[in-house]
């Protein structure tokens, strides 16, 4: 199902080459750091589903606002990646947790589990790449955001933080 989801999201984002670039980064990532950490399965289906869809609502935003900040993402991505999961039969508390990622991956206070934490970790270091960020600006987005030991060690390697 997992490869379901990347084929409607390729889909999603047709001729948008930089969005599909993003979110499989962010999924590499996001994996990458799950299965160091030691995620079980359940989890690691939610986390990757997740790294998948997180900027869903990006293209909702910009046809209804002109903007896709992270706020708006968060408003408009959970109903547009709920429609596309069901449709491809994913259950309901899978969808659930995903669409609760998406609706909060820009929000960095009062995060609750690994998925929640390494969605954001996996985003950080794709965002903080392709912004072109500061040593300074990776450094302390590492020391203040960053939880997990593979996380930081990645986002430390990358950026020589």
């Amino acid at each position: 199902m997992l490869n379901r989801l990347f084929m409607e999201m390729i889909n999603y984002y047709g001729k948008d080459p930089n969005r599909i670039q993003h979110f499989v980064k962010v999924h590499s990532f996001a994996k990458l750091i799950g299965e160091t950490e030691g995620l079980d399965r359940e989890t690691m289906t939610i986390l990757e589903a997740a790294a998948y869809v997180h900027d869903i609502g990006i293209k909702v935003a910009e046809s209804k606002y002109g903007r896709c900040d992270g706020p708006l993402q968060e408003q408009e991505g959970p109903a547009v990646a709920r429609e596309m999961m069901e449709k491809i039969g994913f259950e309901d508390k899978l969808i659930d947790r995903v669409c609760y990622l998406v609706g909060h991956h820009h929000t960095y206070t009062d995060i609750q589990g690994m998925d929640y934490q390494i969605l954001v970790e996996a985003d950080f270091l794709v965002n903080l790449y392709e912004g072109e960020s500061s040593l300074q600006t990776a450094s302390t987005v590492c020391e203040k955001l960053f939880r997990t030991r593979s996380g930081r060690l990645i986002c430390k390697t990358m950026f020589g933080c």
